[in-house]
């Protein structure tokens, strides 16, 4: 097991070598969260006057409205888009500087905007899904939630891949998510686990972050320099986000390399193929 992660750790600091190169990429994921943010600002307002957040954070018993469950649904429908058609765009930059071009941002969202269909499908998907898991949840108490929580883990697993699917093949959604599950159940599994190893590095460096912030914040507070104190918090909120910028970043980057290989597209710039064939070994 420890070979594994030391392998997939590689493949993670290959990623950053191609982020490195190619800094535009970190365009795709700011993007991303700005729209999100939008997205959200935008359904808060129905979800506030129907009091469905506050019924959420009481975690009542009464279940929710129908009108709810639709506004939940578009929702998650419009966030997902948002959020998969900026993931294409990172991967499909990400894929022409791997076959050894030069992406520009334009690249990869004229990518995404080509895949726009397959994209919305794939939100459509997702939000059917999460909603399904929301509706276990709050029907099943605390078995539900363990429940849900489970069939969450393997829906994110299987569907892994489905951005580098979608970039590299001119597939429907439900077909992209029947290959990144056939390509999980016919591997290791390695490239979870290298995706795990990305969340758990970038983990443990915000925690690291947050608490030295946390000690500059009190400093400052001790100080009662109001512009101590704003600049401390500025300082310590943008590390943050720039710490999930960048993890989002290598994550598309770490997920096309190893579609590439596993497609059988050929070696990607950065990468040692033979890494990236112990990451994809076959199941015996």
């Amino acid at each position: 097991m420890f070979e594994r992660f030391s392998r997939s750790w590689t493949l993670i600091k290959a990623s950053a070598s191609v982020l490195r190169q190619d800094k535009e990429l970190l365009v795709f994921p700011l993007l991303s969260a700005i729209a999100t943010l939008l997205v959200v600002a935008t359904f808060m307002l129905p979800l506030f006057g129907m009091g469905v957040l506050e019924q959420l954070g009481h975690d009542s018993e009464q279940p929710l409205p129908v009108a709810a469950y639709l506004l939940g649904f578009l929702f998650y429908l419009a966030q997902y888009t948002v959020i998969f058609f900026f993931n294409t765009a990172l991967v499909g930059a990400a894929m022409i500087r791997l076959r050894g071009g030069d992406p520009t941002v334009s690249d990869g969202l004229r990518i995404a905007m080509g895949k726009l269909p397959a994209i919305f499908g794939y939100a459509l998907i997702a939000a059917t899904v999460g909603m399904i898991l929301r509706a276990v949840q709050e029907r099943a108490g605390w078995l539900g939630r363990w429940v849900a929580g489970l069939l969450g883990a393997a829906w994110t697993v299987a569907s892994f891949l489905v951005v580098p699917v979608l970039v590299s093949r001119d597939i429907g959604a439900i077909d992209a998510v029947k290959e990144s599950a056939s390509l999980l159940r016919k591997t290791w599994g390695e490239n979870v686990i290298g995706q795990g190893g990305i969340g758990l590095v970038f983990g443990l460096i915000t925690f690291a972050v947050v608490l030295i912030g946390v000690a500059l914040i009190v400093a400052a507070t001790m100080s009662q320099s109001v512009v101590l104190i704003g600049g401390a918090v500025a300082l310590v909120v943008t590390t943050v986000l720039g710490l999930a910028l960048i993890q989002t970043a290598l994550s598309g980057i770490y997920s096309a390399a190893l579609y590439r290989h596993a497609s059988g597209e050929g070696g990607s710039d950065g990468f040692d193929n033979v890494l990236l064939g112990q990451a994809f070994a076959v199941k015996r």
